[in-house]
């Protein structure tokens, strides 16, 4: 090889390697660009996850005050429940005050010695008004007297006994022993009758 071609090689080789040279460079900026748009990407999602996790713990924080809400909630309506129960009784019994004021009434009573027949009249006059109160403050809670009048029948009357009559038939209720009490549906005490043979 001439000398001549060598120095020609030679200059390709340069400006070979000066293109190269460029190249390399121009892949570096580019690099260099990209790493910037990453980092700003990274930047980026780094500040959604950020906000994500922000609003994951606020999601949280309202999740634990509604279940707290619910459990104080869930205490009050308990609260509110065993205070009816143990409560539920209280318009009766306020009812009945009336009742046993007219009895305090009837035993602070003086009798009058001279006249007896006067005095037992108005205890009797005082019993009768007291039993009339009885009876507006049970029907006002809903309880009544069990039918005696219809006839036996298991489910309200319990016979305590059996007895020969001629003015009966045969299972026909002869004698009251013992009034029953109904509410609404439900039996309080069955009356308590003998019955016909």
């Amino acid at each position: 090889m001439s000398k001549k071609d060598e120095e020609k090689l030679e200059e390709k080789l340069e400006e070979k390697d000066d293109l190269s040279l460029e190249e390399e460079i121009s892949v570096q900026e580019d690099d260099k660009e990209q790493d910037i748009q990453e980092g700003g990407e990274e930047d980026k999602n780094s500040a959604d996850c950020q906000e994500l996790e922000t609003k994951v713990k606020e999601l949280e924080e309202l999740r634990l005050r509604d279940l707290a809400d619910y459990e104080n909630l869930k205490k009050r309506m308990e609260k509110e429940k065993s205070q009816s129960v143990a409560y539920a009784h209280e318009s009766f019994a306020r009812d009945l005050l009336s009742v046993i004021d007219s009895l305090d009434s009837a035993a602070s009573l003086e009798v009058d010695e001279e006249n007896l027949n006067e005095s037992l009249e108005k205890i009797r006059e005082g019993i009768n008004l007291t039993i009339e109160q009885f009876k507006k403050v049970f029907e006002k809670n809903g309880i009544e007297l069990v039918d005696v009048e219809n006839g036996f029948d298991p489910n309200f009357h319990e016979a305590i006994m059996q007895v020969d009559s001629d003015e009966h038939k045969k299972g026909e209720i002869v004698r009251v022993f013992q009034k029953g009490y109904k509410i609404r549906d439900r039996i309080l005490r069955p009356a308590m009758v003998s019955i016909c043979k």
